[in-house]
Parts: C-alpha cells; structure tokens; sequence
C-alpha cells in the first residue's frame, strides 16, 4: 500500500485511478451482491478501493491491524452501520472463520487484497470456502510474466527490502484460472479478476501486465522507486530470477517461491 497520499478534492480515494475500473467492471457485472471485503484497509480513506462503494451504500468488512490507521478506519465509518470493522492480522489460518463470524456471503461482491506480506496463502485459503465475483489484488510491479513469485505465510513477517511483498501477477493469475476466474485488467499495481461466467473478456498475462503497466505514460513517475528494476520488464524470465534471488538475499530461507 505504501505511503499515504491525501484523497483529492474529487473524492478519488485510490491510488492509481482503480476507482475508475471498479466502477467500469461493476458496470458490467450488474447482479452483484452489493458486499465488499477489505484486507488491509489501511485508515480507510487514502488509497482505498472500497470508500467509494461503502459511500454508496455497500455493506461489508474492513480489516487493519494498525492502531492509529484503525482510529482514522473507525472514525471513517462511524456512521456507516453496514460496515464492520476489525482490528487484527489476517492471515490464512484465520481468514474464513473472520468472514464466517461476520456473516459474509459466501458469494459476496467484491475483494479487496492488499496486506503486502503472504497475499497469496491468505487468498487461497479464502477461495476454499468464498467466491467473490470481482477481486482486486495488489501485484508485485517490477516481476513480469511469466515469473511466478509468492511470499510464504509466516507468523512472523520482517523483510529485510521492500520490495519483498506479496505475488507476482503470472502466480496469482495462476491461482485464480484455476478457481474459475479471469483476468480482467491489470490497472498499475493491481490486477482484476472476475469469477468466470459473467462474459467480460479474458487477457493473458502477458498482454494485460504490458497495457496495464509497462505501457503505462506516467509509470516511470509514478513509479520512480522501481527505476533500478525496469531492466527486468524486458529480461528474459531466467535473468529476472537470478536478479530477483539476490535481490531477496537478505530475506529468511525458504520465505519465498520462485520460478519461470
């Protein structure tokens, strides 16, 4: 999620516009049930992805494990009875009894995964029991396809680079495919997948990864930090694992999967 930026004036809470393709996709999704789930739902106003549908009356769950950003989630909510708000670490162990305890559809709306540690685990132990139509999931920018890249769950999560977080997009894609859904836009750092059956179009990885990000105008602005990593964007997958091996030197052994 990284640092907070002010929400304009606009009311456009997320960070990059997705916003914009939330409200496309939901355009074309018009049976949804009007639930969301927020993993890591930070102080529940900047960079959120979910603000704007609690706004229009959306019922749901938030979730952050930070004290000061859970003050600023509950204050941002304290009029929105529909949204239920917890203060805890979500991980793949405890996901679906947090959902189940809080009555969430099995077959809610919309997803929103950002916790920048084990994404992927906790994603996959939620897809065991719940069926989102729409799902939103940070990716690991500077790792094309097809490199897969997941961080292991682990109760104790302290990387050493921070850009040790999360998946790839060609690992969750993976995942998802074979949970019935599609890949429906990558949009920056963020991909968006719908339960298949809905009839919006399907891309591949390669495809979306390049539109959504590569080729982006103002990528290398808004993503300066990345600026070192760009290489890998066109190396081939093997010359992108090693570099990301040493990359991620530092982190504990067997933290990670790697593969072309």
């Amino acid at each position: 999620m990284r640092a907070l930026a002010r929400a304009s004036v606009r009311e456009e809470f997320s960070a990059h516009g997705e916003d914009a393709v939330i409200t496309r996709l939901l355009a074309q999704l018009p049976q949804i049930e009007r639930s969301c789930v927020d993993l890591a739902a930070s102080d529940g106003v900047n960079l959120s992805n979910t603000l704007r549908l609690y706004r229009d009356g959306w019922s749901g769950l938030a979730f952050d494990a930070d004290s000061a950003l859970f003050a600023h989630l509950a204050a941002t909510h304290r009029r929105s009875p529909q949204v239920a708000l917890v203060r805890t670490f979500v991980d793949p162990q405890n996901v679906c009894a947090l959902l189940s305890a809080h009555r969430i559809s099995a077959t809610f709306g919309f997803l929103n995964l950002d916790i920048d540690s084990y994404d992927y685990f906790v994603l996959e132990a939620l897809l065991e029991t719940y069926r989102p139509t729409l799902i939103c999931t940070e990716i690991q920018e500077i790792i094309p396809p097809p490199v897969r890249f997941a961080v292991k769950y682990s109760d104790v999560f302290e990387p050493k680079n921070p850009h040790f977080f999360g998946h790839s997009l060609s690992q969750v894609s993976e995942l998802l495919r074979r949970s019935g859904y599609d890949l429906a836009a990558v949009h920056y750092n963020n991909a968006f997948f719908v339960e298949r059956g809905h009839g919006i179009r399907s891309l591949d990885d390669e495809t979306a990864f390049r539109e959504g990000y590569v080729e982006q105008p103002d990528r290398t602005s808004r993503f300066a930090y990345n600026a070192e990593y760009d290489e890998l964007l066109e190396a081939d997958p093997a010359v992108v694992v090693d570099r990301l091996k040493n990359l991620y030197a530092g982190e504990r052994p067997g933290s990670y999967t790697l593969e072309a």
